[in-house]
């Protein structure tokens, strides 16, 4: 008997992707609650963490050993990633605003969102500066500038613990470098003069090992490109100038209503606000009842309480308060592979210290490297001999991964009759249908996907692009379409939050196309499948799969790769900016390219059947070779370096089985992934080739020229 999922009723979002947060997405993985549905909203697909910043900064650390990834956290969370920063908190609607799509309602709320070190007082500093907080965009302005040659000035302004931190990491980057020219950290106040004696005694000492001059007591009254204007007229040389001076909240917190001090959300010992059901943590909340500095510790051991409580409030249990640590275990980086502890009054330094440090850091990043595996379901002892291996080892792809075959599909449509109709014209192959009304020409064609994203907004729009390629692809102007969807089992309102979502991002796509929605059809199932039927108007003969000729150029209009990346996302194998990087992919509209291309010779949309598959679609269809250019061919980032360890979509085998012939070695294999709102292929006259190639670049699009046709019998050869 097949047992359903247990439907969705309650919405709980996480704000950030802060350690707290992180740790509560964990923790959510391991012990996830039925009935419970959730977001996680963040910038970007990665969270830094902070312990390993200077580490990074001083260039002990890669890039990569700084992150989170949030997608894979997530995906292992079974939560939605939104890629946005919300601005906006209503805690009476319970609604939360992240620009560029429609509001995101919740049940439960918690925000960990930081803080940040933005001087918007300071003149020139938003324009020539780089703030130290939010983390992720200072690592990233650093990593670029640090690769330079040239021997360069820093400056930090903030002479706290965390300034001096930077500016002894920064100072030891560019000298191991050969580069430091000038290292200045500078304060309003006395350098470190919140730390004890011992420890400004042990900081100052490393500022003079690493050529780092302080000036102390003298404001900042300007910032330029490589010059800092100081209070008395002093100037100070600065190439790369970054903020460290105290903590300032994220503006839109003062507007959310709830109450705070001087920005920052003040919460109780359940972590609440004074709104029930809106929690914060971390560096971004107040604690009221016992006010603590800003530091990642507290956020850490807020986690567990954190977890427990948004539980609590969905399950009527109890609520457990948070009781913050008196004093805790500080550990100073020292530019060099030595550190600085400090606890109860007791300082310690030196290179054991930093080791110290680096295994803490290297612990704490290495359960969210190392994340549990999902075993796969045993199967019942007694089953047919072939069912492990249809099953696969991996997961069923989403998207076009989760079609059938090419030949499966070839084989049951050649059981089809032709059109009766005189009004249906049959066209070679392709997947739009062309209809004569009078002297009007209409083309319609449907598709529909199932989920590979936990987002059913991103969904949609993916699958809204996806439906409209066989309308682009043909010249069509859109013209209208209607929503056929399977919703999840949720409860009556989640299913109206669902619904909303997925029907303004449909329209939103739909409308920029040309086109409206004008209904569709609704039903409940096991999972989210969003389709579209979509008709289209020509002003002319359709551009159909027939009519390449020899020495045309064929170009394409996208990367290829999503198929393989959503693949390994799906198995949580998928580097998160990978993930990021294809999504934006997919959501391009292919309008201006289908107008640039209206010339074309023959054309398609490369979806579930791989370039291959589509391309020899037309030479089949236009009896005609085709040579590939196998270099040529754009891949999406991340793509080839997955292929090669061996990801496949669930498609691949039956796309290959198109052209057994080719290789599936490096980039080949490529070539037979399944495309999710994939690029136009299109064949082109040669001498339009380069100046067509160039206004598609200037569109936006990574187009490329990937290969030629030739007359011979229809197949495909790969030239590089």
């Amino acid at each position: 008997m097949h047992t359903p999922p247990l439907p969705a009723t309650k919405d709980v979002v996480l704000i950030g992707g802060g350690h707290a947060h992180a740790l509560v997405l964990l923790k959510w993985g391991m012990k996830p609650l039925p009935g419970a549905r959730l977001t996680v909203i963040n910038p970007g697909p990665t969270a830094p963490y902070s312990g390993m910043l200077p580490g990074f900064v001083a260039g002990h650390y890669q890039r990569e050993d700084l992150d989170i990834d949030l997608v894979k956290l997530a995906r292992f969370a079974g939560a939605r990633l939104v890629l946005g920063a919300a601005d906006q908190l209503d805690p009476v609607a319970r609604l939360v605003r992240v620009p560029g799509r429609p509001a995101i309602a919740y049940d439960l709320v918690s925000v960990d969102v930081g803080i940040t070190s933005e001087m918007p007082q300071l003149a020139g500093f938003s324009k020539h500066a780089v703030p130290a907080k939010p983390l992720g965009a200072f690592a990233r302005s650093w990593d670029g500038f640090r690769t330079k040659s040239t021997a360069t000035n820093i400056a930090v302004i903030g002479g706290g613990v965390a300034g001096a931190e930077l500016v002894l990491a920064m100072a030891h980057a560019l000298k191991q470098g050969g580069r430091l020219g000038a290292a200045t950290l500078i304060d309003s106040g006395p350098v470190l003069g919140q730390a004890s004696p011992e420890v400004r005694k042990r900081l100052r000492r490393a500022f003079s090992e690493h050529r780092v001059s302080v000036i102390e007591n003298t404001g900042v009254t300007r910032v330029e490109p490589d010059m800092i204007h100081l209070e008395g007229g002093r100037m100070v040389l600065s190439d790369f100038t970054t903020g460290a001076a105290g903590a300032r909240p994220h503006d839109w917190i003062a507007r959310t209503g709830l109450d705070h001090q001087d920005g920052f959300i003040t919460v109780d010992e359940t972590l609440q606000s004074s709104t029930p059901g809106v929690f914060a943590v971390g560096d971004c909340a107040h604690l009221g009842f016992s006010p603590r500095p800003k530091a990642g510790v507290y956020a850490v051991r807020q986690a567990p309480i954190l977890f427990h409580n948004l539980r609590a409030l969905l399950t009527g249990d109890p609520l457990r308060k948070y009781k913050p640590q008196k004093d805790y275990l500080k550990l100073i980086s020292l530019g060099s592979k030595e550190a600085l502890g400090d606890r109860f009054g007791l300082q310690f330094s030196g290179a054991m210290v930093w080791r110290w440090k680096d295994r803490i850091d290297q612990a704490f990043m290495e359960q969210f490297r190392q994340l549990p595996k999902m075993e796969t379901p045993d199967l019942p002892a007694e089953h047919t001999l072939d069912l492990p291996a249809t099953l696969g080892d991996r997961p069923m792809c989403g998207g076009c991964g989760a079609k059938t075959g090419r030949g499966a599909l070839q084989a049951a449509l050649s059981l089809i009759p032709p059109p009766q109709r005189r009004d249906v014209l049959s066209l070679p192959g392709d997947d739009a249908a062309l209809l004569k009304i009078g002297d009007q020409r209409q083309v319609i064609t449907t598709d529909h996907l199932r989920s590979f994203c936990l987002d059913p907004l991103m969904q949609a729009r993916i699958a809204a692009i996806h439906a409209l390629g066989d309308i682009w692809a043909m010249g069509a102007a859109p013209q209208a379409a209607t929503a056929n969807l399977i919703l999840p089992r949720l409860s009556a309102e989640l299913q109206q939050r669902t619904l909303g979502e997925i029907m303004m991002a449909a329209n939103d796509v739909m409308r920029a196309a040309g086109a409206d929605i004008v209904g569709g059809h609704t039903s409940l199932g096991d999972e989210l499948t969003v389709g579209f039927t979509v008709t289209g108007l020509c002003d002319r003969d359709p551009i159909t799969l027939a009519g390449a000729q020899p020495s045309d150029v064929l170009i394409l209009t996208k990367p290829i790769g999503s198929g393989v990346i959503m693949a390994a996302e799906m198995a949580g194998e998928a580097p998160g900016e990978t993930v990021a990087a294809a999504m934006t992919l997919m959501c391009q509209p292919q309008a201006d390219a289908s107008r640039i291309l209206s010339g074309a010779h023959a054309m398609t949309d490369v979806t579930g059947f791989g370039l291959a598959g589509h391309l020899l679609g037309i030479c089949e269809a236009s009896g005609l070779g085709a040579g590939l250019d196998l270099a040529a061919v754009p891949l999406m980032k991340g793509a080839l370096a997955l292929a090669d360890q061996g990801i496949r979509s669930s498609l691949f085998a039956q796309n290959h089985a198109i052209c057994p012939e080719l290789s599936t070695d490096g980039a080949a294999a490529l070539l037979f992934d399944p495309q999710t709102a994939g690029g136009l292929l299109a064949a082109v006259d040669n001498s339009r080739a380069d100046a067509l190639l160039a206004e598609l670049r200037q569109a936006g699009y990574e187009a490329a020229k990937i290969g030629t046709f030739h007359a011979g019998a229809a197949q495909l050869s790969l030239i590089s």
